[in-house]
């Protein structure tokens, strides 16, 4: 008689994987509809089914997906938000992350509905309507990344405000800051420093708005260009570059060396990017957020080390390097000192 397979390994978490795209779809759909705007406090499903115009009993079948992904909370047939829910999906606020998680899913999906065709055929042909350079779309990028940076500001700040030097600070820059909401909440928590974000001229008008809108006129300045190829100023104590580095990856030395030359003596510049391991498969969400455009013949992913050895490469003095766990996955911290 044939004997069944005997395994000592499960098959749990390719099944697991099934699930995944119906848990975003379900979450997109809910930001779509708006949904969460309206569970603020208790409601029925009918009253949810009447604000939105919807089908009943398919508008029940939906919000307990959304229970079972743990978005929403039932109790009594009463739907209500999760605590993350209402801080980062109602509509109007702050910390609301509706529009950079569906930005952040067209990205990770893009060009991927024949993944098999595109793993035999390789990258296509670039398409002059998908256009990054674009100043519309980095205007774009800049607003919906602005409360995604509010609500990782704190991180940043805890991590500036622990430099050894950051009493003595006084100037610092935010390269490729967009929103500019990481160099204002660096300025905000020091007591006389100034600071200058450098982007394209388009989005630094998108970080003008904001620094009106936290009162730093004083204090803030903006500088519009490509920072490889246009002067960025110089005197700076800080330069902080966050997730912004990958586009010179294949000249990194000169960019580093302009960043080098454009701090005091002492000064101090922190990136903060991607650090892939274990031969470019780890971690997992960096590694899947750059998958569709790696494929597509953009492979802008940094190995770890990559940049703390160029630092040293161009002259700082010392590099200290970390990894922090971010909401979109672990990201390397790099710190380079240039000598007094």
């Amino acid at each position: 008689m044939k004997r069944m397979p005997e395994l000592d390994v499960d098959c749990n978490e390719l099944y697991r994987s099934l699930y995944a795209p119906v848990r975003s779809k379900l979450l997109l759909a809910a930001i779509e509809l708006k949904i969460f705007d309206g569970l603020s406090r208790h409601s029925s499903a009918e009253a949810v089914a009447r604000a939105i115009g919807a089908h009943l009993r398919n508008t029940e079948i939906f919000l307990d997906g959304l229970v079972a992904c743990d978005f929403l909370e039932k109790r009594n047939s009463l739907y209500r938000n999760t605590s993350a829910s209402q801080a980062f999906l109602v509509e109007g606020g702050p910390t609301y992350l509706g529009t950079v998680l569906t930005d952040s899913s067209k990205m990770l999906l893009a060009g991927l509905d024949d993944l098999p065709g595109l793993i035999r055929e390789g990258p296509p042909t670039p398409s002059k309507d998908a256009d990054i350079s674009s100043e519309d779309v980095w205007v774009h990028f800049a607003k919906s990344m602005a409360n995604y940076e509010r609500v990782a500001a704190q991180q940043v700040v805890k991590v500036i405000s622990g430099l050894q030097e950051f009493p003595s600070l006084g100037r610092m820059l935010d390269l490729g800051g967009g929103p500019g909401i990481y160099g204002i909440a660096i300025v905000s928590g020091h007591p006389n420093m100034k600071g200058v974000i450098f982007d394209r001229p388009a989005v630094v008008k998108v970080a003008e708005s904001f620094i009106k809108e936290y009162e730093l006129e004083d204090r803030m300045d903006v500088m519009g260009g490509d920072y490889f190829h246009d002067s960025i100023g110089g005197g700076y104590d800080l330069t902080w570059a966050c997730a912004t580095l990958n586009f010179y990856k294949d000249d990194l030395d000169s960019l580093m060396q302009k960043i080098h030359s454009a701090l005091n003596p002492g000064g101090v510049f922190v990136s903060f990017q991607d650090g892939l391991t274990r031969e470019r498969t780890k971690p997992s969400e960096m590694v899947l957020g750059m998958l569709s455009s790696a494929l597509m013949g953009q492979d802008l992913g940094f190995d770890q080390g990559f940049i703390a050895d160029s630092m040293l490469r161009v002259g700082f003095k010392s590099v200290c390097s970390r990894t922090l766990n971010t909401p979109g996955g672990p990201m390397d911290l790099d710190i380079g000192r240039k000598a007094k």
